[in-house]
C-alpha cells in the first residue's frame, strides 16, 4: 500500500520554522493500529489523516506517536494547505469533521483562517507540583484541558526549563506557560510530555484558551501571539462568542509516500 505524505511546516512563512506537521489523505479509513504506527514512525508531534467526503469536506483526525488527541491546530492548518495547494481544490474554505465538531479552515490576508471552539479554563489553586515541575511560581494558573501558568514577563517563559516527566504526571492533557508579550500581545510555551511530545512548537489547540483569556484582560478581542519554542512561530487570533479564529500561514517541506 502506497500512502501520500505531506510533511508541511504550519505557523511558518518559510521551512524550518513554525511546528512541523504530517498529513496524508486517504481514500478510507485505516486500522487505527496502522496509523499509529504511522505517527510514531513519523515522530512529529501531530500525524494528519483526512478522508474526503464531499468537494468541500472532510473526516479528520490526529495522532500523536504515542495516542490519538480531540483536537490539533497546527495539523488542521497542514492538512488545509495540502487539500488547497496539492488537491487542486479552488473553493475558498473547507469543513472538517473531527472529534471536537466542525473545523472550517478558509484562504484569509494572514494565510489560512481556522475557526476553532473556544475552552474554558477556571482560575484553580496553584498546584506545588506544578511549581516544582516548572521551578518557577506563576502568579495565576487557570485549569481546563490544560493546565496555563500565568507569568508577569516573557524573559520568565524563556526562561523555564521543566521536569518533563514531572510534569506528565500532573494529571492534565498538558502545560501550557504564557506572559504579556514584547512586540505581541501575549507569548507561550507549550508542553505535553504525557502525549509523548516534551515541547511543542507551535500549538494551535493551546490558543483555543489562550485567546479567551488574553482578550478578556486584554480588553480586546484580536490580539498577537508568539510561540517561544527553538524553532518559533507566530498567529494572529480572534475571540468571536463560542469560537476562536487563528490565522496562519503554512509551507511545504516534503512530499512523498509511505510504503506498508
Amino acid at each position: 500500500m502506497r500512502i501520500p505524505l505531506y510533511q508541511i511546516d504550519a505557523f511558518a512563512e518559510r521551512p524550518f520554522e513554525g511546528n512541523p506537521a504530517a498529513v496524508c489523505p486517504i481514500s478510507r479509513w485505516l486500522d487505527d493500529v496502522l496509523m499509529q504506527s504511522i505517527a510514531a514512525e513519523n515522530n512529529l508531534s501531530e500525524t494528519a489523516f483526512f478522508v474526503k467526503t464531499g468537494p468541500a469536506s472532510a473526516d479528520l483526525r490526529w495522532f500523536t506517536p504515542r495516542v490519538e488527541v480531540d483536537l490539533c491546530g497546527h495539523a488542521t492548518l497542514a492538512s488545509a494547505h495540502v487539500w488547497f495547494e496539492h488537491m487542486g481544490h479552488a473553493g475558498t474554505q473547507v469543513t472538517f469533521r473531527t472529534r471536537s465538531g466542525a473545523l472550517r479552515v478558509r484562504r484569509a490576508r494572514h494565510g489560512l483562517r481556522m475557526d476553532f471552539p473556544a475552552l474554558v479554563t477556571t482560575p484553580c489553586e496553584v498546584p506545588a507540583a506544578l511549581c516544582a515541575a516548572l521551578a518557577a511560581q506563576p502568579t495565576q494558573v487557570l485549569r481546563g484541558t490544560d493546565l496555563i501558568a500565568v507569568f508577569d514577563h516573557e524573559r520568565q517563559v524563556r526562561a523555564i526549563s521543566p521536569d518533563f516527566a514531572a510534569l506528565a504526571d500532573l494529571g492534565a492533557r498538558g502545560v501550557v506557560v504564557t506572559a504579556p508579550g514584547q512586540g505581541c500581545d501575549f507569548v507561550s510555551r507549550c508542553f505535553y510530555p504525557a502525549l509523548g511530545v516534551d515541547e511543542d512548537p507551535v500549538t494551535g489547540s493551546a490558543h483555543c484558551a489562550l485567546t479567551p483569556y488574553w482578550a478578556s484582560r486584554l480588553g480586546r478581542g484580536r490580539l498577537s501571539a508568539r510561540q517561544l519554542s527553538s524553532r518559533g512561530g507566530a498567529m494572529h487570533c480572534e475571540v468571536r462568542g463560542e469560537r476562536v479564529l487563528l490565522d496562519g500561514s503554512a509551507v511545504d517541506y516534503l512530499v512523498g509516500e509511505i510504503i506498508v
